[in-house]
């Protein structure tokens, strides 16, 4: 069987660090995935997702991320049902993340997103070579023979 999810998605609101009576880390918090398509004369629409971060994966989203914080999640679909304070049983899914990473965005705190001014990480997108640019004089023909280079 298989059931792993991947999303990418801006956190609604900061994610708060809880403790469980056993001293587990625990954290959880929802996140706003764009649709892909969007209709016609119509505005891009969202999907919410709740995310569960258990352990050194909730120590490191409540550090490093916050509000409007774009973040990637690997994880797994849970469902649980429980009976809510008027009475009621209730039933949730929600993605149990084995990972959550950076996107490779950066935010200062007037929230403008901008990119790692570095040399592995071009201020500017356009600097950036893609590979889309590339023309066949570009590559090397290699030899018919079996004696590869590596």
């Amino acid at each position: 069987m298989i059931n792993r999810v991947v999303l990418m998605g801006r956190l609604v609101s900061d994610p708060e660090l809880k403790t469980t009576q056993s001293g587990i880390n625990v954290t959880t918090f929802r996140i706003a995935v764009d649709r892909s398509y969007v209709k016609a004369g119509e505005e891009r629409q969202a999907d919410f997702f709740d995310i569960v971060a258990w352990r050194y994966t909730a120590d490191f989203v409540c550090r490093h991320f916050r509000k409007g914080s774009l973040i990637a999640i690997d994880g797994q679909l849970q469902s649980r049902t429980y009976q809510a304070k008027d009475g009621t049983n209730r039933y949730v899914v929600e993605v149990v993340a084995d990972n959550a990473s950076f996107t490779g965005e950066r935010r200062d705190n007037s929230g403008y997103s901008q990119q790692p001014a570095s040399p592995a990480h071009p201020a500017y997108a356009a600097e950036a070579p893609a590979f889309s640019n590339g023309a066949p004089s570009d590559f090397e023909e290699m030899p018919a023979d079996d004696d590869l280079p590596f």
